[in-house]
């Protein structure tokens, strides 16, 4: 299957915008005991090989960024040399804001929509991704999510101060998609403010803007201990 011809048909027929992927990889992954969990290899195939190939699968995503830190920018170019969506491969800054931004400033100059994503989250999958997007596109931001299972206590200093109504929360996953201006400008005005936002959901959601939940994927894990990396090796291997 062409996948160019598959999204140039796609933008015709549903007037998709013009929508660039941030794939973001630059932390120094803390938990993981001395693996890099960006270059690990997933089933045999390093984990940030497997989530861009997600996003180069994906018939709406027209290009991709990958931030990264500077001693793994060479390695992931070849990883993703047989990509022709990834356009650029660059080092990420001090904090996951800084990176977003950078990433966001080497996109294309006529992106409308932007998808960001966490390099360690290699079971993505291109279904996710698009009905993302689409959802982003309508209401000009959306987050994949799941609601969690658990009960979830507020606490203070080893004590329980309230128990939040679990029916109202959930688990935010990504790609995060929002109007690229709108999401530039929520990152600007965070980092002005000095507020250090958890997700790019959060700097969106400090202009006012109401973010719509997309149904996750439970299988779109995110690694950040090596346990992560054995659970998504089980989940690939149940996959038919």
């Amino acid at each position: 299957m062409d996948l160019r011809k598959v999204s140039h048909f796609l933008r015709k027929i549903r007037g998709i915008p013009y929508c660039g992927a941030v794939i973001v990889a630059a932390g120094n992954a803390s938990r993981m005991e001395g693996i890099d969990k960006i270059l690990a290899p997933l089933e045999g195939i390093p984990v940030i090989q497997r989530t861009a190939q997600a996003f180069q699968d994906c018939a709406v995503i027209r290009e991709i960024v990958i931030v990264t830190r500077e001693d793994r920018i060479l390695p992931v170019k070849q990883l993703c040399a047989g990509m022709d969506k990834v356009t650029a491969v660059i080092a990420g800054g001090n904090s996951r804001q800084d990176s977003v931004a950078l990433g966001l400033a080497a996109l294309d100059g006529r992106v409308e929509l932007a998808a960001i994503q966490d390099g360690a989250r290699p079971l993505v999958t291109p279904d996710l991704i698009e009905r993302v997007v689409f959802a982003a596109q309508r209401y000009g931001g959306a987050v994949p999510a799941i609601p969690l299972k658990d009960t979830v206590k507020l606490g203070k200093k080893d004590l329980v101060m309230t128990t939040p109504d679990r029916k109202r929360l959930y688990a935010v996953q990504t790609p995060q998609v929002f109007d690229y201006d709108l999401l530039r400008g929520g990152l600007e005005q965070a980092k002005k403010d000095g507020a250090a936002v958890t997700d790019d959901s959060s700097a969106v959601e400090r202009l006012g803007l109401t973010v719509k939940l997309v149904k996750g994927d439970e299988r779109n894990l995110k690694i950040t201990t090596p346990m992560d990396l054995e659970i998504a090796k089980l989940y690939l291997e149940d996959t038919p």
